[in-house]
């Protein structure tokens, strides 16, 4: 939903109705008390006259408003329409979201987009009310916002890891967002029982020099925690992943260091509510906070609008049923792009269990190795320049994938493919498929999972077929009419493979 096309009356009645479904997706703000608010906002709804919508914190923060004190209006998920359109202003969202802004400039984000500076700030000052430089700012106002209320990290940690260049930066910043200083920002812990709304305090530097925060993290409800759970579980490859009763643990490779996430992750099926994931990261390098939310919120498809998705399938005869069974199902996202089309293409013609074996195998062999505080988690991913180089006859698959794995790799390098979201998803497309080795089935799971891309379906996918087939129906009149899903065919998929999930996932772990 762009700024020229937001209704008034409807943003209205969502704000009349306290409406939580459009919480991330516009902000209200009220010209007589000077600040903005989420929809679901629990004060006070003003006149009509007093209030004008915007499509983003940083507009409302442009147009001279503060954000409420009471909802925190910018701890809500991001809008679900980012990931719908997939235009410009939401490729540009989620690069801005990874720090890509604070990492390379806008110059750097408009290389990225294939735009100039000056369009890129044309486009998003038409679509998201404000230009790249206010809408990162405001996103380091979040970061900065939560860790102060949620850590006892210091103040110029706070600012670094936030993406702000100097502390007075910080300070300034805080004060015109929040019309409070960070001192009386910490000072709101205590008023809320030593637990913040949209954090949990813990903070703790270990002995190996990395930095461990503790965060909660923004879902949209319902949210089918357990078979987002069970999937990655499933898929996890060893030396990278471990997932328990009730958690999932990864390595990430950030811009700045080696880190850790760890998710605990469960159901939460009340529509129309906010819930939380507990994330907890150990960095090298408390900078690349930012980018390892955004990672981890990738992962979880924190920013899906889950009743929209689930009202689509009501009545259809298929995945109506499925998705009375299963609410709030997630599209299982990725922590990098690059590492999610390897393993795609590493797993073409091979059972689940059999790609885990391989992948695990390429990542003791030429993974990057480091020391972590979860049992299990040993390496980082091998990074696509390190793959290129490889002879595919030393790969443990068969020559024909060892020579696509490596030549997806070599085009990774060389930029002539490219998966950081920041790419008109058409051209990924067609730049996968032209490489040797790789078809339609994998590119399409590729712009599904690293790509986030809502609306794809493989019709000549195995496991859609066995799925139908058990429920009863048959494949081929299902698939011919499967554009009945859209725009939400990546999420029916789901749907039929989750009816094939073990009951128990073999891959779980016990706490440790």
């Amino acid at each position: 939903m762009s700024a020229a096309r937001l209704d008034p009356e409807s943003c209205y009645r969502a704000v009349k109705a306290r409406d939580r479904r459009f919480d991330g997706v516009f902000y209200t703000a009220v010209r007589t008390t000077g600040i903005y608010c989420r929809p679901s906002c629990p004060a006070r709804t003003p006149a009509l006259a007093h209030v004008s919508f915007h499509v983003s914190p940083a507009s409302a923060q442009a147009a001279g408003y503060r954000a409420c004190k009471r909802c925190l209006p910018d701890a809500t998920p991001g809008s679900p329409d980012w990931d719908v359109a997939a235009d410009v202003a939401g490729r540009a969202m989620r690069l801005i979201s990874d720090g890509v802004v604070d990492r390379e400039g806008v110059d750097g984000l408009a290389l990225r987009l294939g735009y100039t500076a000056r369009h890129l700030g044309r486009v998003l000052s038409a679509e998201l009310g404000a230009g790249p430089l206010a809408l990162a700012r405001a996103r380091r106002a979040q970061t900065a916002r939560i860790l102060v209320e949620t850590t006892e990290l210091g103040f110029a940690d706070i600012a670094f890891a936030a993406g702000f260049s100097s502390v007075r930066q910080f300070n300034e910043t805080v004060r015109e967002v929040y019309a409070a200083s960070p001192t009386e920002l910490r000072g709101r812990r205590a008023r809320v029982g030593g637990r913040a709304r949209t954090g949990q305090v813990d903070h703790e530097v270990s002995g190996a020099g990395t930095v461990t925060v503790t965060l909660r993290l923004a879902v949209r409800t319902p949210f089918a925690g357990q078979a987002l759970l069970d999937f990655l579980a499933y898929h996890l490859v060893p030396g990278v992943e471990v997932a328990g009763d009730g958690w999932y643990a990864r390595t990430l490779d950030l811009p700045h260091g080696p880190g850790v996430m760890r998710l605990a992750i469960a159901d939460a099926l009340d529509p129309g509510l906010t819930a939380f994931v507990e994330a907890s990261f150990e960095l090298a390098d408390l900078r690349d906070t930012a980018a390892a939310v955004e990672r981890a919120r990738r992962l979880l498809d924190a920013d899906c609008d889950p009743v929209a998705v689930d009202d689509h399938f009501v009545g259809d005869p298929v995945i109506g049923t499925l998705a009375r069974r299963c609410p709030g199902l997630r599209l299982p996202g990725q922590v990098d792009g690059d590492e999610t089309a390897v393993r795609t293409v590493v797993g073409q013609q091979v059972s689940v269990a059999g790609a885990r074996t391989v992948t695990g195998q390429v990542v003791a062999a030429v993974g990057q190795r480091i020391d972590t505080s979860v049992p299990g988690l040993t390496h980082l991913f091998p990074r696509p320049d390190v793959l290129a180089g490889l002879d595919p006859a030393s790969l443990p698959m068969p020559r024909a994938r060892g020579r696509a794995l490596v030549g997806l790799c070599a085009a990774l390098v060389d930029g002539q493919v490219r998966l950081d979201r920041g790419v008109d998803r058409a051209d990924v497309r067609a730049s996968l498929v032209a490489l040797p080795g790789i078809g339609p089935w994998t590119a399409d799971y590729v712009a599904m999972r690293a790509l986030g891309h809502p609306d794809v379906f493989l019709p000549t996918d195995i496991g859609v077929r066995n799925a139908l087939r058990g429920l009863g129906h048959e494949p081929a009149a299902v698939v011919a009419g499967a554009a009945e899903w859209s725009p939400w065919r990546s999420y029916a998929l789901l749907h039929l493979w989750n009816t094939l999930m073990p009951a128990t996932t073999p891959t779980l772990t016990k706490e440790t």
